[in-house]
């Protein structure tokens, strides 16, 4: 069984969002992408205080539960003491730059809007410092220490799901779909 209230990390391609929205769609709650609360047009930061203000708003506002998902750090340590669960996406590199490299990819091309008036494009994507396959790479292993350092640190009493391949989310959302169905079933009845 898994709580109401559930925390989403893993690298930037892993599939965190998506398997965020399955989760919420799942279970009934609602699901709070921090990219989006983040970038402000033109890809600018939310400062720190105002981004840490509306992720905290948000997770008051559904005492019942929600999903978050994102990695922000200076976020991290105001999430997980409020999470009941943790599922952490640790997909090997070989998995992961392959999904990130085909969406930024199809993002640049069909100019898709992310969070309000963003988009990827050719030049952000493979020209730029700030280009998340670039970022992709370079954080890739610091991500790692720092949910490990804060899943060790930062004291909660979530249960932490460490899925480390596409077989074990798949696996992972299943159960979920099997137990919310016999969940539901009888509390309907």
């Amino acid at each position: 069984m898994i709580g109401r209230r559930i925390a989403v990390y893993g690298p930037s391609g892993s599939g965190k969002s998506t398997f965020a929205r399955n989760l919420g769609e799942l279970l009934d709650l609602p699901v709070v992408e921090l990219d989006a609360l983040f970038h402000r047009p033109n890809w600018q930061p939310t400062p720190v205080d105002e981004f840490k203000a509306t992720v905290l708003d948000f997770l008051g506002r559904y005492r019942n539960g929600w999903v978050c998902d994102g990695n922000y750090h200076t976020i991290r340590q105001h999430v997980l003491p409020r999470a009941d669960d943790v599922v952490w996406l640790r997909l090997p590199f070989a998995t992961v730059f392959p999904r990130l490299f085909y969406r930024t990819v199809t993002r640049a091309w069909s100019q898709e809007p992310l969070w309000g008036t963003n988009y990827e494009s050719w030049r952000l994507s493979f020209l730029s410092r700030d280009s998340i396959l670039l970022w992709g790479i370079s954080h890739w292993r610091a991500h790692h220490r720092g949910v490990e350092r804060d899943l060790r640190r930062i004291p909660h009493n979530a249960d932490v799901h460490t899925l480390r391949s596409p077989l074990e989310v798949d696996r992972f959302l299943g159960s979920l779909r099997s137990g919310a169905g016999h969940t539901s079933a009888a509390a309907s009845s």
